[in-house]
């Protein structure tokens, strides 16, 4: 349950209810639940049909060799009935409220950028770790980083935690209740404890290592909230005028140099042989004069 307020804490009146299932969040859980049921379907009775269901799962190494589906298809994925449980409750609480204040678009948009953030935050930190442990087989914390570039990486968790910044940040005073809590707390306090809690485990070695795809999701919901403006990512009118006057005075280059051709080709030619008194071009398989005969003549 969630405390109803006035948006961004705003009023002194506060009632419990449900969030609605909105139509892109209702799509999000039925696609995510959906893809757990086949994976332990298939890893009950087609153990085939689960290696190819971790091609979706995010390995950065494979990123780097093509695989850019993996930046948004491991997000699908889930480990456990509670990891599900968990990811897809803060998505009905948190997105359904995005989605209802910006509308579909922006809330998918919004949604799919914290999870690619997330993905290639992953990437970023074990590459890094890699780098500065010398190799996947030393020891250390940088080891047990370098060894996400290796392991798979599945859950909406990046999603999530940008929603869940992203709420803090614009309903920060709104009280949210977490079942079994019997008591509220606002919505700033809890997005903060999580995000403390993140940063905690992202230190704890080769447990925890996967929580910095937690906090890229966090930080890129910041930055979309902080630099993305409100008609979302899109093309810029004049970037695409500009792109498309490049490429039409291209074109027009190109018809103005094949019209010089051609009139220095018609220079070089006869033309009495070819048009008429009137300009119209003569059929050359058509030898009568006045374009008469079984042939129609052909009209430029």
């Amino acid at each position: 349950m969630r405390g109803s307020m006035n948006r961004g804490g705003g009023g002194s009146g506060m009632s419990l209810a449900l969030p609605p299932f909105t139509r892109i969040v209702k799509k999000l859980l039925i696609i995510n639940t959906a893809v757990y049921i086949l994976t332990l379907l298939a890893q009950s009775f087609a153990p085939v049909f689960l290696r190819v269901l971790r091609f979706g799962w995010l390995v950065p190494a494979d990123v780097l060799h093509g695989a850019l589906w993996e930046l948004v298809t491991y997000s699908f994925f889930h480990v456990g009935l509670f990891h599900l449980l968990f990811n897809m409750l803060a998505l009905w609480m948190f997105g359904s409220q995005f989605e209802m204040d910006w509308g579909p678009r922006r809330f998918l948009e919004f949604y799919f950028f914290c999870v690619v953030g997330a993905a290639l935050s992953t990437m970023v930190v074990g590459y890094a770790g890699l780098a500065v442990s010398g190799g996947p087989g030393s020891f250390g914390f940088f080891a047990n980083l370098g060894r996400l570039v290796y392991t798979p990486t599945l859950g909406a968790s990046g999603g999530i935690y940008g929603l869940l910044i992203a709420f803090g940040i614009l309903y920060g005073d709104r009280q949210i209740y977490m079942f079994p809590l019997p008591f509220g707390i606002k919505a700033k306090y809890m997005v903060g404890i999580w995000i403390f809690i993140a940063l905690v485990g992202a230190l704890q070695g080769p447990g925890g290592v996967a929580n910095f795809a937690h906090l890229g999701g966090a930080f890129c919901g910041w930055l979309y909230l902080r630099f993305v403006p409100q008609s979302g990512l899109q093309v810029q009118v004049k970037a695409s005028e500009g792109f498309y006057g490049i490429r039409n005075s291209y074109y027009r280059w190109k018809r103005r140099r094949a019209a010089k051709k051609f009139e220095v080709y018609m220079r070089k030619q006869d033309r009495s042989q070819y048009f008429d008194e009137h300009g119209n071009f003569k059929d050359p398989h058509n030898n009568d004069k006045d374009n008469s005969g079984p042939r129609s003549p052909w009209v430029n």
